[in-house]
């Protein structure tokens, strides 16, 4: 039966939708979904329920057209409300801005959409733009090279469900089967099913009873890679070549592979104690269980399908006579790949009596056969066969290797600082964390040129410190192909890298892990290539690099630290800077770009991010954190995943060949004029004024933040202090919550006031001719039109005590001025007006994410005035519910 609405016709939600239109358009897919949404909601709950929430609906819709009254009125109406009704309401919004999503993830994947913001049509502008700017041995060459490495990290304010993204992506496909359904039958059965899927999701908790752990993380990632990026993979590199061999003279050879992925889940283990030797080991053996399964179903296709009797001399060497060689050689790959399923599943299940061998160690195992089969068909005449369904799993290989994704490691630099002032005290030479930055460098060169082991076999450490040991031990143990880079947070200075390197000899690595130093500060951005010089002018350090050194730039806390534009320009002069030093020793710089999904963490368009990036920053490729939430707009789709690759490449080729203009003198002084004048206001504020952590603590759901059960990690670093012991996304999600996305733009409004009367042409001119500076600017203009002043006031009138309150009316006439400088300054004077797509995206989800905020103040009132948020109660289940929903609206949020 098809199904029925008695919800008005007049806005998105309430529009009535008949069966036989077809949902040719974002908007007419949002009111699909809303429309079923309705219906279900009535079904569950009855007319009455859904009538309330279609009023609210309205008049959230007559508050956004300047009805003061009306924004009264929903407040009153919202606030009356009993913890119980609060809830519904607050799903039926949240699940309302859920399905906006589907309907935009949809949209951007459609064939028949103007791909102006896609990812296909970017690259190959470019391949066909390079024709008459670029030499095609420098193309063929920036093709060659190009390296694109996805690091895939847990995010702490991370609240959807698996079970509900899944069934998000079911409904993404039925709109595009909706789409080609060819009579009015078909239409009403997908509708139908449609239903079926918005009635699972009503009926299914959408908030998890207890804090996920890590190994629960890095499973929910891999869920990307099974459902996404293993069909994502082959289908965008079957793109790839296809586009270079038509827009180019030339093509690329059959084990070009650009991609390559990478994990923190169960690796990061800066401030996460829940993140031990014990479950990173378990990780491990996870991710190659699910490649092996993955690996399996694509080996059983090929036994199927390559029934073929003839083959290369090469091949019948190996399996001697049979009537079906490529079957022999690839039913001995599967049965390896099958018991080595086999034995890892009971490695994880605590099986010690498995007969199951663990076969398939390494990638090469992988591809021997498979490389031998594709070699064979080609020989013998077979191309179509060969690079058919065999060249996927090749791609896939390739791409994935044995481990199915590396996993990173992380550390503070403060425990292994720990590792080694325990050890030396023990040692009776002094304390290590006691030295001078001088007697630790020579300390650990003498010891990492010597051949005697530094750690006795009788030393007993402390708990704290035998976990880094033990991780360190870890490491050295595992096969080097199933681990990325060890990163070292809160790096300051070169013995903090040497450390890390002397301790994974100490503990028996057996190869040069690649260390990488993260910059977080702003002290640390600027002394940056200080350090590196330092290790770069050591002999035995430059031999131990092998010609390749990894260093990762921090967005999120250098912004916590310093501001929008401080923390922007520092982050460019380092990498300018690392450049030059990277190419005066001829040593190969891969940049790792510590980015999130909001402004305040470095967000912006995938395209013009990279290409705002200093010249030769892109030279060795790629290396990107793609984070929670951003995962499944960009990779939860195999076609958003593709879209995602796509942008990449363009950008990075576009980086590397046609690079951008070298800021110009006048130009440095104005960033450091706008920077210097930020920094001053963001950190007077914000660390130099006692009283304005509690006014933060009070106007966000700071506090509630920390108690609620979303990612594994704690939001703090440390117990007790300020702002400077919170974890940068917490900082940044807080403020999200409550509308003022204060870490993004505070500081900016006073700087560029300062700079317009001083370099007013001199700005216009970097606006217009200097991409980052550009995509800086565009970056606030996303910021302001999240912001909304009326809704952090509300936050400030029920939550903030009277004698804080100055703190919120002085910020919010910050932001109005920050808005009107931006605005006076961008010669188009309308916020977002170069992106008439997201503009029109913000404004239809307000109406819904604003009575989220409301029920979100009221929730969070109730809740202290309990004294706490209590656990299993319907209130925090409500308040969880409001901070899904106004995360799910803003989209990238932490």
């Amino acid at each position: 039966m098809t199904v029925t609405t008695k919800l008005p016709t007049s806005e998105p939600v309430g529009t009535g939708f008949k069966a036989e239109a077809t949902a040719d358009s974002v908007r007419d897919n949002i009111r699909l979904l809303g429309r079923v949404l309705g219906q279900t909601i009535s079904q569950a709950h009855g007319d009455e329920v859904l009538e309330q929430v279609e009023s609210i609906r309205k008049i959230a819709v007559a508050s956004r057209k300047e009805e003061a009254a009306a924004r009264e009125d929903l407040t009153q109406l919202l606030t009356s409300l009993s913890d119980e009704q609060m809830l519904i309401v607050a799903r039926a919004f949240n699940q309302f801005l859920n399905l906006a999503n589907i309907a935009e993830q949809y949209q951007s994947i459609d064939p028949s959409h103007d791909l102006a913001h896609g990812g296909e049509d970017v690259l190959r502008t470019f391949l066909q733009r390079s024709k008459t700017e670029v030499s095609s041995v420098d193309l063929q060459q920036g093709l060659q090279e190009l390296s694109i490495e996805l690091v895939f990290t847990a995010h702490p304010t991370e609240v959807s469900r698996r079970t509900l993204i899944q069934k998000h992506q079911l409904l993404t496909d039925c709109l595009g089967a909706l789409k080609g359904a060819q009579d009015e039958e078909q239409k009403d059965e997908i509708i139908e099913r449609i239903g079926d899927l918005v009635a699972q999701a009503w009926h299914t908790d959408e908030i998890r009873e207890r804090r996920p752990t890590p190994v629960d993380e890095a499973k929910w990632g891999f869920s990307v890679f099974e459902s996404s990026l293993w069909y994502a993979v082959p289908k965008f590199m079957r793109r790839l070549h296809k586009m270079v061999e038509q827009e180019t003279e030339f093509s690329m050879p059959r084990d070009w592979m650009p991609l390559s992925f990478v994990s923190w889940m169960g690796g990061d283990r800066d401030g996460n104690p829940f993140v031990t030797a014990e479950v990173s080991k378990e990780v491990l053996y996870s991710s190659r269980w699910m490649a092996m399964d993955l690996y399996l179903r694509d080996v059983e296709k090929l036994c199927s399908e390559l029934s073929i009797v003839n083959c290369s001399e090469e091949l019948r060497l190996v399996v001697g006579e049979t009537s079906e060689p490529y079957r022999d050689l690839l039913r001995k790959l599967r049965d390896d790949i099958h018991e080595t399923r086999d034995c890892l599943t009971a490695v994880l299940k605590g099986d010690s009596n498995s007969r199951a061998r663990d076969v398939v160690t390494h990638t090469a195992q992988l591809l021997e056969p498979l490389e031998l089969c594709h070699r064979s068909l080609m020989e013998t005449g077979l191309e179509n066969v060969a690079n058919g369904l065999l060249r996927d799993t090749l791609w896939r290989v390739y791409a994935f290797g044995a481990p199915m994704v590396k996993l990173d490691i992380r550390q503070d630099s403060e425990r292994h600082t720990e590792v080694l002032s325990e050890l030396t005290r023990y040692l009776g030479i002094g304390d290590y964390a006691q030295w001078t930055e001088q007697n630790k460098q020579s300390f650990l060169l003498t010891e990492l040129n010597s051949r005697r082991p530094l750690i006795p076999a009788d030393w007993q450490p402390s708990e704290s410190v035998a976990e880094v040991v033990a991780t360190c031990r870890l490491i050295a143990q595992t096969d080097p192909g199933a681990l990325g880079i060890y990163i070292i947070s809160m790096a300051k200075y070169a013995s903090d890298v040497l450390a890390v390197q002397l301790l994974l000899r100490e503990c028996g690595c057996q190869y040069p892990m690649s260390v990488a130093p993260l910059f977080e500060t702003l002290d640390d951005l600027n002394r940056s290539e200080s350090v590196i010089g330092e290790l770069f002018k050591s002999d035995w350090y430059r031999g131990y690099l092998q010609g390749q050194q990894h260093v990762m730039i921090g967005y999120s806390d250098s912004a916590k630290d310093a501001g929008f534009f401080a923390a922007g320009w520092a982050q460019y002069r380092a990498q300018e800077a690392l450049v030059n030093l990277a190419q005066k020793y001829d040593i190969k710089l891969v940049l790792f770009h510590g980015r999130g999904g909001t402004v305040g963490r470095g967000g912006a368009p995938a395209h013009s991010a990279l290409l705002s990036q200093p010249p030769g920053s892109l030279a060795g490729g790629l290396r990107v954190t793609e984070q929670g939430e951003m995962i499944r707009f960009k990779y939860g789709l195999t076609d958003l995943a593709v879209q995602s690759m796509s942008r990449f490449s363009a950008a990075i080729l576009e980086g590397n060949l046609l690079p951008p203009p070298k800021p110009k003198p006048s130009w440095r002084e104005v960033m450091d004029n706008l920077s210097e004048s930020s920094c001053a206001v963001y950190r007077g504020i914000v660390r130099e004024d006692p009283s304005f952590v509690p006014y933060f603590r009070a106007a966000t759901p700071e506090q509630e933040l920390g108690k609620l059960p979303l990612g594994s990690r704690p939001t703090k670093r440390k117990p007790g202090g300020g702002v400077e012991t919170l974890r940068a996304i917490p900082w940044i999600f807080a403020w999200s919550q409550s509308r003022m996305m204060l870490p993004a733009w505070l500081g900016t409004g006073e700087a560029l006031e300062k700079a317009r009367q001083e370099f007013e042409p001199v700005l216009l001119e970097m606006f217009e001719q200097w991409p980052f500076f550009r995509t800086r600017l565009s970056m606030l203009e996303m910021v302001f039109a999240k912001t909304e002043p009326w809704l952090a006031s509300l936050y400030d009138q029920h939550l903030v005590p009277e004698d804080q309150r100055h703190w919120g009316e002085a910020l919010r006439g910050r932001l109005a001025n920050s808005i009107h400088q931006l605005v006076e300054l961008v010669p188009s004077h309308r916020l977002m007006e170069s992106d008439p797509q997201l503009k029109a995206s913000i404004k239809i989800r307000n109406p819904y994410i604003d009575p989220l905020n409301i029920l979100q103040v009221e929730l969070l009132r109730r809740s202290r005035e309990c004294g706490e948020v209590c656990g299993g109660t319907v209130l925090e289940k409500a308040l969880m519910v409001t901070i899904a929903g106004v995360a799910a609206g803003l989209r990238n949020t932490g």
